[in-house]
């Protein structure tokens, strides 16, 4: 459906990724299908892109039709990754006044001798101890000095701190003292935002539930006030429907919890795609597919098995742990925009540094003049199109004298040095892949490779022949793939507790208050969204041999948020994990650490892509041959250039060809066929069968 078409028909569900070079919009109406816009992102107010592609998308009549409208974004990271957050003071336990520095005295990077670790979001003059003490079981040790606290509100105005933290030792098991705490800070007349540990993590580990809380703290009030510009701009548009935004850990937060816990949002943008991945695995029987979201400034990847997106439930952000639900999407600097150069030992590199949006490769015309991936994709042919909308244009002369100076230091034609800059990248990308699949007992070649992304399905049969997979597939809607993947997404809230028991039959009717307990604490906020919706609870558990340190968790199985599993068949599912994990089995007893309450609210069904491959272009495949360099014979070819919107399901096209849409290109190098399946995606192989 085109965008034209769209105005004034009902759209239930939009959603909107904004990335580091451009905003997409795919809006879903369950009678008329998708509309698809992608604008430019505009940096540092990412709304204004935002409601530049509600507008260009939807008429007021229909924004205000809008049941939903999901978000993905990354300005809670950006703010953390550019030191945009307010000056913090940490409120600790006397004594653990430095757990931020101390951290687990580990490296990050053991083998290198000048590693040093990033410095903390709260320096030492602002870290104020505290008497008090509870124990791990909540009782209390020594009570709240109350003087302490005054003390520590007067020094902190002296040095003009803008927001507090409060993280007691044990708060998790009782928050007394952190209530205390925050209650005498008021009294005395305190206005300012106070971020209280508990409210954040009620999981135990001192350094890691400290960090947590910093980080919330500190990107709050650059998510708060996104979020708020945005829901007003949004509703001065005439949108009146349920706004939400993507957790890390997948599914959707309403934009009120995103404000209180913007630390579950950190990830939100990358993990869009992983939700939109996984659906298609479901749809398509894929038992694993690997993701490959390649974009302007990074290659994002991550390993989706049985048709559920892989979580964990701690992250790294800046050196920095993060206690919450966490897709494992591994990322790195390589992208369309990743400028290549060549170091002081005369060799090749590619990235990190980007071109970015602004000013973007040299053949984006608008004043890049360092020589980026695209700009050897150019060179190389493997863009055929001229027109990338939104008023950019490709300029072949300039992509090939961007690549001029590199030809020269190196001693090699513009062409060898595209070569090598695609074969980089596309290296490095493998890596990235081969950390969540070999490196963790995994075989790639079992995998489905998914890509997607504004550069994805221009790399795939590189990734295919660099990996030596069997199969990829090319969703619809490729370059907008991530805000497609917002539209599939359900609304999620969690809630985790600590508690530490042995596993064993009598230990689970306690396990069972303490669900009680959680889902009660979210059930209000859940049922925000759309109480008439039905919520299914999930019960999970943090299991582990007693003596050990690290845990494996498993989904037990309940009813209503019960658990009607024994300790024996919980038992037996850990051991099972824990041989997958480890090829070992212990016979050491099983005790339970972390208790997991998830409530999941499905919000809307996006039942299918509109149209024969969802594109809503309508136009016909294209009669026209183009020279391109394929990277498999190492040669220049006539590929022949097709346009997806004119592909049908059956249609096969075989390589050398160029399938060409509005929001990609996707390379079909020599030997490969893709064919249109009934859904619309395109699935690739090789036709000689070389990658088995």
């Amino acid at each position: 459906m085109s965008k034209d078409q769209s105005k004034g028909e009902r759209v239930s569900v939009g959603g909107v990724d904004v990335g580091g070079t451009f905003t997409d919009l795919v809006a879903y109406d369950p009678r008329a299908g998708l509309t698809v816009t992608k604008v430019r992102s505009t940096h540092p107010k990412p709304e204004v892109g935002v409601m530049k592609a509600v507008g260009d998308a939807l008429d007021a009549a229909a924004a205000s039709e809008l049941q939903y409208f999901v978000h993905g974004t990354t300005v809670g990271l950006n703010a953390l990754l550019e030191g945009e957050g307010p000056r913090l003071a940490l409120l600790s336990t006397r004594g653990f006044r430095d757990v931020l520095e101390i951290r687990r005295g580990d490296r990050d990077e053991p083998y290198n001798l000048f590693w040093r670790p990033p410095p903390t979001l709260i320096p030492r003059r602002l870290r104020f101890s505290i008497s008090e003490r509870i124990w791990g079981d909540g009782s209390v040790l020594t009570p709240l000095a109350e003087d302490d606290v005054r003390e520590a509100l007067e020094a902190l105005r002296a040095q003009e701190a803008d927001a507090i933290v409060i993280a007691f030792l044990n708060a998790y098991a009782n928050p007394e003292h952190e209530l205390a705490a925050e209650q005498i800070l008021r009294g005395l007349g305190y206005d300012g935002e106070i971020t209280l540990s508990h409210r954040v993590s009620r999981e135990y580990r001192e350094y890691e539930r400290t960090a947590t809380t910093v980080v919330n703290g500190y990107i709050q009030p650059v998510v708060s006030e996104y979020l708020g510009r945005l829901e007003d701009a949004l509703a001065g548009y005439g949108f009146g429907g349920t706004a939400l935004i993507m957790r890390s850990g997948g599914g959707a937060l309403t934009f009120g919890d995103g404000r209180r816990r913007p630390f579950e949002t950190l990830l939100s943008g990358p993990v869009a795609g992983v939700e939109g991945a996984a659906a298609i695995a479901r749809q398509m029987d894929f038992d694993r597919v690997i993701t490959a979201d390649v974009g302007g400034t990074s290659f994002d990847t991550a390993l989706v098995v049985d048709g559920r997106p892989p979580v964990k439930h701690e992250g790294t952000i800046v050196g920095l742990p993060i206690q919450t639900t966490w897709v494992d999407v591994r990322s790195i600097g390589a992208g369309g925009g990743s400028i290549a150069h060549v170091d002081a030992g005369k060799l090749l590199r590619v990235g990190p540094r980007s071109a970015g949006a602004d000013p973007g490769p040299a053949a984006y015309g608008l004043g890049g003049t360092e020589p980026t991936v695209t700009d050897a994709a150019v060179r190389l042919g493997m863009l055929p199109v001229d027109d990338l909308g939104e008023g950019l244009t490709l300029d072949r002369d300039r992509a090939e004298a961007a690549l001029a100076p590199l030809a020269d230091q190196l001693g090699l034609s513009t062409v060898e040095v595209a070569r090598g800059v695609v074969a980089i990248v596309t290296a490095k990308m493998a890596d990235a892949i081969r950390e969540i699949t070999v490196e963790r007992g995994e075989d790639p070649r079992r995998a489905a490779l998914l890509a997607f992304g504004g550069a994805g399905p221009l790399f795939a049969t590189q990734l295919a022949d660099e990996l030596r997979l069997k199969s990829i597939v090319i969703p619809p809607l490729a370059g907008t793939f991530s805000a497609w993947g917002l539209l599939v997404a359900d609304a999620v809230r969690t809630a985790s507790r600590t508690r530490i028991v042995g596993l064993a039959d009598a230990a689970l009717e306690e396990v069972n208050a303490v669900f009680a307990e959680l889902f009660g604490e979210i059930g209000a906020t859940a049922d925000a969204v759309d109480a008439a919706q039905p919520a299914q609870r999930e019960t999970v558990l943090d299991l582990r041999y007693v003596g050990q340190e690290h845990c494996l968790t498993v989904e037990v199985e309940s009813e209503d948020g019960r658990l009607t599993a024994d300790a024996e068949s919980i038992q037996r599912e850990f051991k099972r994990e824990y041989v997958r994990a480890y090829g070992v089995e212990m016979d050491d007893p099983v005790e339970i650490v972390g208790i997991r309450a998830f409530v999941r609210r499905r919000l809307h069904a996006v039942e299918s892509f509109a149209g024969p491959n969802g594109n809503g272009d309508g136009g016909q495949a294209a009669a026209r041959e183009v020279e391109a360099y394929s990277l498999r014979r190492r040669e220049w070819c006539a590929f022949r250039v097709v346009e997806r919107s004119g592909l049908h399901a059956g249609d096969v096209v075989e390589g050398p060809a160029i399938v060409v849409e509005s929001t990609t290109t996707t390379y079909l190098d020599a030997d490969y066929v893709a064919k249109t399946e009934p859904n619309g995606c395109l699935t690739v192989t090789l036709e000689s069968g070389e990658g088995e």
